[in-house]
């Protein structure tokens, strides 16, 4: 598994580019007798393993795409690809599930089928669902889907998780705003679309302290703030656009409502036009009640219970795991990746690191919840 993964670390690529790494994880489940479809979804890949005549099914989720980081650290395994890193441990996740794979390969002490599933393009959000279009689910039925991800922080042999919403949605906005531009001498002319922005900026903030309970969660950032000014020129239009998480659908839907309000109100004060786009490209993982308590009893199993965290903190993070976990029964675990230097910088990060001391702990977990959920004791 450290093998397999300091090759993928050495050659990462972006979503829907990942040709080698799709080829590769292809390659050795064919080797250890998987039967392997490949590019599901564009560069997905999925591998079929049954044992015995159990109906039963389970799904198994690794993502495999890198990010456009160049890379800080200086192992001797570091990104031989200009301006591309496995900053979120994506190469981890893959190596663990595959190490699952090649054990529960040899020794088949389960009755079912596990359905092994290598996603592209999770940063984006668009691999899951690209997969799930080409027909995941229908091709290969499963009764349950998981899927894990390393946390930096977190002590090596440790899972944290919960049942409901566990990650955040993540919602991309862009204001356009439509002013009157004029000489910076005479702002009385015109109206200046960046007051008019600032104030909508301003505004955008009490969404979340003064609009939602606040027993709720929400963040509303505004990342961009672009206009057609000058040195001496009032810009005539300005665009702003920005991040809102939430931790429910119905969140969700109050955060755009008040964003149009306010830009409406704002603008109507100030006598401009604005258009608002506000588009959810990843849902809230929310973890389905049995799965969860399947995936709690799993981690019991394989680090001390003390260890497993089963009312953790949501995350504002996102996932599209969420799409997978829309469509079937599922739970989604995080899972620690350690506490000292590289290990314990945060996801994305240019110097971070997956902890290879993770992958034992990763695909025993997996393995140990085949076992359990396709028991042959069940027979």
């Amino acid at each position: 598994m450290i093998g397999w993964r300091h090759d993928f670390h050495l050659h990462p690529e972006l979503g829907f580019e990942e040709h080698r790494t799709a080829a590769k994880v292809a390659d050795l489940l064919e080797e250890f007798g998987i039967q392997v479809h490949r590019e599901i979804g564009g560069t997905g890949v999925v591998g079929i393993l049954q044992s015995g005549e159990g109906k039963r099914s389970i799904g198994l989720r690794a993502d495999m795409d890198a990010l456009p980081i160049e890379e800080k650290g200086s192992s001797v395994y570091s990104s031989q690809h200009t301006g591309v890193m496995h900053a979120c441990g994506h190469d981890g996740h893959t190596s663990m599930l595959l190490g699952a794979a090649k054990y529960l390969v040899d020794s088949r002490d389960f009755d079912g089928r596990v359905v092994f599933i290598f996603q592209p393009n999770e940063e984006h959000g668009l691999g899951a669902p690209a997969m799930i279009k080409d027909g995941l689910f229908e091709r290969f039925n499963v009764d349950d889907v998981y899927g894990i991800h390393n946390i930096p922080g977190m002590p090596i042999g440790s899972f944290a998780m919960r049942s409901g919403a566990i990650t955040a949605s993540e919602s991309l906005f862009e204001i356009n705003i439509k002013a009157q531009g004029g000489h910076a001498a005479l702002p009385h002319m015109g109206v200046d679309a960046i007051m008019v922005g600032a104030e909508i900026v301003q505004s955008l903030q009490t969404i979340v302290s003064r609009k939602l309970n606040p027993s709720l969660n929400g963040v509303v950032s505004v990342t961009e703030f672009i206009t057609d000014g000058s040195r001496n020129v009032l810009p005539g239009s300005a665009t702003l656009r920005g991040d809102a998480r939430a931790l429910s659908q119905q969140v969700n839907e109050t955060i755009e409502a008040r964003m149009r309000q306010i830009v409406e109100g704002v603008c109507l004060a100030h006598a401009v036009s604005a258009c608002v786009q506000y588009e959810t490209v990843f849902p809230s993982v929310i973890n389905t009640p049995s799965p969860f308590r399947a995936a709690q009893q799993a981690a019991s199993e394989v680090v001390d219970s003390a260890a497993v965290d089963t009312d953790c903190d949501p995350k504002l993070f996102s996932e599209d795991f969420a799409h997978m976990a829309a469509a079937r029964p599922g739970c989604f675990v995080l899972m620690g990746n350690g506490n000292d230097d590289a290990n314990a910088q945060p996801l994305h990060s240019s110097d971070y690191d997956f902890n290879d001391e993770a992958l034992i702990v990763g695909s025993s977990f997996w393995v140990q919840l085949v076992e359990q959920q396709l028991s042959k004791s069940s027979l």
